[in-house]
């Protein structure tokens, strides 16, 4: 069995689930007959997905999760949900982020205290957690994708996201510093970092974006910026990724709008 059969009925996390993105990952794999959970503070949107989903008889099933991934007693008690219903992840997706449009002079410490709960620490406990129920089940096999940004791979030129790039770049250290961990255990865990430009039709970018016409013209609405599918076929390509295949790091720009 090869490709993406292997993930039939497996179960998937995909945190900030609820658009964007994450909406589209949710969708791919659940076309791929994965069990998702979709996770998100609002879980209205998801549960209307999964329902449009099952009305189209999808392969699989998405199955929403109210989480706030600021706090880790939420976090902890959806873990221990999938657990109780499915055995544990087999797949861990953090694809959920946040930005505040402001500059490193006139930043808002809480704004910035958010960024790094959902950016950094809700995926760090979100990968520790997805870990633990693979290797208590003996999954050699599962795989953790970070939804990373292009703002992880070089300095932003754009002022208004130094604090947001900053925590990008953490995510990128923290994707190889988990891959030199797990070899060193001996496992076959796979580890993956996909860094996007810009895309559009996003809920990140259409709140990053309030009050600027010029950009929202210029970059978040243009034809030719990546589309949330875009992101959710990398996904898919790297699931499908032989098992003794690690693909470590994807990045996809569009090619005519400047990052």
């Amino acid at each position: 069995m090869s490709g993406m059969e292997r993930w039939m009925n497996r179960v998937a996390l995909v945190t900030g689930a609820s658009v964007g993105i994450g909406k589209a990952i949710s969708n791919a794999l659940v076309e791929h007959g994965m069990i998702v959970y979709g996770c998100a503070r609002d879980v209205d949107r998801i549960k209307s997905h999964s329902e449009e989903l099952e009305s189209q008889s999808a392969k699989g099933s998405l199955r929403a999760v109210k989480c706030d991934l600021r706090n880790e007693e939420e976090i902890l008690s959806m873990f221990a949900e999938i657990k109780r219903n499915h055995g544990g992840v087999d797949v861990c997706i953090n694809n959920a982020g946040l930005n505040f449009r402001e500059t490193l002079l006139n930043g808002d410490t809480n704004h910035w205290k958010n960024i790094l709960d959902v950016n950094v620490l809700a995926l760090s406990i979100c990968t520790r957690e997805a870990v633990k129920q693979m290797m208590e089940r003996h999954i050699d096999d599962g795989h953790i994708i970070h939804i990373n940004s292009t703002y992880g791979r070089s300095p932003s030129t754009d002022p208004m996201a130094n604090f947001y790039a900053a925590t990008k770049c953490m995510v990128t250290a923290l994707t190889e510093g988990l891959r030199r961990e797990l070899r060193e255990l001996g496992s076959h865990i796979r580890v993956t970092s996909i860094s996007p430009g810009t895309v559009r039709d996003t809920e990140i970018t259409l709140r990053a974006s309030s009050g600027d016409e010029e950009l929202v013209r210029n970059k978040f609405t243009s034809k030719e910026a990546l589309v949330p599918k875009d992101v959710a076929d990398m996904v898919v390509y790297t699931l499908a990724a032989p098992p003794h295949m690690e693909i470590n790091d994807i990045i996809v720009r569009s090619i005519a709008v400047k990052t």
